[in-house]
């Protein structure tokens, strides 16, 4: 049932990152039934998605994404009508499912949740323990609670143990995968000769205004956005970080309270001699490997020094019979699949050979080789370790600090940076041009502090912005120092260039009429003089210097009669003829292989199955949205919009950034 946490160790991100889980998106203009949601944004029969859960939800999502992409993505990917409607379907299809989880029965033991959060590394510490401490800090760093956390972790497993009954349930033809298999595998020998829209381009006469007529007929074209150019200030953990000198004092005293931590634990070398069990063997199998163990056990009695010569030639163990079975140093409790090992090895003494220990792989014989006993690292040796952990507590300490001041006194002086930029003791930088949609430097590329920058306040008033949390630990104030309204670019600047422009235009469609004429010829069967590329083998999936668009038309054609042509229409305005003029059947695939398509087709069936259950979901609990809601930007915006210094309330009532 938990088997998926522990094969995918980024449960625990998942879900502080709220991402929604990966089903199908399947069309949210069936939602629209006519019937009024009120002021909610949806109903899920009895209940209501309301306009805090799903704002909650999409500001969640952006900030998560803006995170994994370290300020990189462009807000105007994170804030439109389709990350809209992505995130409300997210929320019906959590909603449809988890009630029709409960319903079926599906839950989460408390102990089992207990467990899962206790053996995540980030809530643990030194010792491997669970820490509760750490857990409440790393909660409250992500903005939330325990109850919070183990809600929606408890809510997304028992959301996965209901999606893979689908996975575990759906079954695939022996014939659908050996058709697969042979399409799959399919290899053609093909040709390309390619029209260029250059090798046209001694045909084509523009009229001499027809520049000028396209200039005037598309004036978005030649726009250049509103842009600024900004001085910014940068308070975040890291650059404290940097500045922090830890008291050699405090160096000393954290290695004397946490001395445990710089132990190296005993650890013991190993050697062993393996004889295997399928776990699926019968018991005259599970017999005769006993019997093999044993005669082997035997033979050791008799030359215990002949263990690496006998470990070579009988176990079988391939990792480690070429070294005579050595496994290297083992420590304590790295060997949890096989706690038996591990149990024998810590009771022999240096030189001694175990009896015959079984486990759920097989049988071992255990030789203890040497053993490295528990060390302590001294003052020395992990003084820069040490010095690193204070210098992030420090840095901790003082952004906490220095944050709600450096709030504040951009505020409130918001007629200059300076007194801020004293206050943390930073130079201001001055950034390069930036629009409303994107910024160069990644600290600036963020949708909040780009909406706070083309305010009205910012941008007519010279005020600065307020310190914006553009990442975690980071935040950042600014000014506008320059800035140049929306303007057309001049005729005569891109006349060149346009000019060039409409020409490939006209060549390329030369190009294609070309093409299409002596496609239509070849496929008449007509002798046509054709300049074709060397032939080349290739299959779906494996091809080389060929343009996929080729490659998918290629597979496409009817290779009843050989040769074969086709034609492709490419966006750079040119026209590529193709021809077949060999097909190779596929070979039988591989036992691993074909079951690694047997599993990526049960996938994607699995998927259908679940896109169709949901569909069937939707339709019986009644699912309404309010679409005049999503696509009003006003009414939906992930941030605040920005309001005047006279309806800004007093840094007393902000609360905290």
């Amino acid at each position: 049932m938990f088997d998926f946490v522990t094969k995918h160790k980024t449960l625990i991100q998942i879900v502080l990152a709220i991402i929604f889980l990966p089903f199908a998106f399947f069309g949210v203009d069936s939602y629209f039934r006519g019937a009024g949601v009120g002021q909610s944004v949806a109903r899920v029969g009895d209940y209501n998605i309301s306009q805090e859960e799903f704002s909650r939800a999409l500001r969640e999502r952006q900030e998560a994404l803006q995170r994994m992409a370290q300020g990189r993505v462009d807000p105007a990917l994170l804030d439109n009508p389709e990350a809209r409607y992505a995130t409300l379907d997210g929320l019906i299809q959590r909603r449809l499912l988890l009630d029709s989880a409960l319903r079926a029965g599906v839950t989460v033991r408390d102990e089992r949740l207990k467990d899962l959060i206790g053996r995540q590394q980030v809530f643990q510490d030194e010792t491997g323990q669970f820490s509760l401490a750490r857990y409440e800090q790393y909660l409250k760093s992500e903005g939330m609670t325990p109850a919070m956390f183990e809600a929606r972790l408890r809510q997304d497993i028992t959301l996965r143990q209901f999606a893979d009954g689908y996975a575990e349930s759906t079954f695939v033809p022996r014939a659908v995968v050996e058709r697969l298999t042979r399409i799959s595998g399919q290899r053609r020998e093909l040709s390309q000769y390619v029209l260029s829209a250059e090798k046209f381009m001694k045909q084509v006469k523009l009229d001499a205004d027809a520049a000028k007529q396209y200039y005037d007929a598309n004036p978005a074209e030649f726009l250049i956005p509103e842009h600024v150019r900004v001085e910014y200030l940068v308070l975040s953990v890291e650059l404290l970080q940097q500045q922090a000198q830890p008291d050699p004092a405090e160096v000393k005293k954290y290695y004397e309270t946490n001395r445990r931590q710089f132990e190296v634990k005993e650890s013991r070398q190993a050697a062993h001699i393996f004889v295997s069990v399928d776990a699926a063997s019968g018991a005259d199998a599970k017999q005769k490997a006993r019997a093999r163990v044993e005669e082997i056990y035997q033979q050791l009695q008799k030359a215990p020094a002949e263990f690496a010569e006998i470990a070579k030639k009988r176990s079988e163990d391939p990792g480690s019979a070429a070294n005579g079975g050595d496994l290297g140093y083992i420590g304590r409790g790295s060997m949890k699949d096989v706690p038996e090992f591990e149990e024998a090895l810590y009771k022999l003494k240096p030189g001694e050979i175990s009896a015959p220990v079984e486990s759920k792989l097989g049988y071992h014989i255990i030789r203890l080789t040497a053993v490295r006993p528990t060390q302590s690292k001294g003052l020395d040796e992990v003084r820069g370790q040490i010095e690193q952990e204070l210098r992030k507590q420090l840095a901790g300490r003082r952004f906490a600090e220095l944050a709600d001041g450096f709030n504040n006194v951009a505020y409130e002086q918001s007629e200059s940076l300076k007194p801020a930029a004293d206050l943390i003791k930073a130079a201001p930088q001055v950034s390069g041009w930036i629009i409303r949609s994107r910024a160069g430097e990644p600290q600036l590329n963020n949708p909040r502090l780009l909406a706070a920058v083309f305010s009205d306040e910012v941008l007519r008033n010279k005020r600065n912005t307020e310190a914006i949390e553009v990442v975690p630990g980071t935040l950042v104030a600014a000014r506008v120092v320059e800035h140049k309204p929306e303007s057309v670019q001049p005729f005569e600047s891109v006349r060149a260039a346009l000019e060039k422009r409409i020409a490939l235009r006209a060549a390329g469609r030369l190009a294609v009429e070309e093409g299409r004429r002596l496609l239509g010829e070849l496929t008449q069967g007509k002798s046509v003089e054709i300049a074709w590329s060397a032939p080349q083998i290739a299959s779906r999936a494996e091809f080389k210097n060929i343009p996929e668009p080729v490659i998918r038309q290629a597979f496409r054609l009817d290779t009843s009669k050989l040769p074969a042509y086709a034609g492709v229409e490419n966006p750079q305005l040119d026209y590529t003829l193709v021809r077949v003029a060999g097909v190779q059947e596929a070979v039988e695939l591989p036992p691993e292989k074909a079951s690694e398509l047997a599993g990526a087709l049960r996938q994607v069936l699995a998927q259908e199955a679940m896109a169709a259950y949901l569909a069937a979901l939707k339709q019986k609990a009644g699912v309404t949205i309010n679409k005049e809601f999503l696509e009003k930007k006003e009414d939906n915006a992930p941030f605040p919009a920005p309001v005047s210094k006279s309806d800004r309330p007093t840094p007393s009532r902000r609360g905290g950034l």
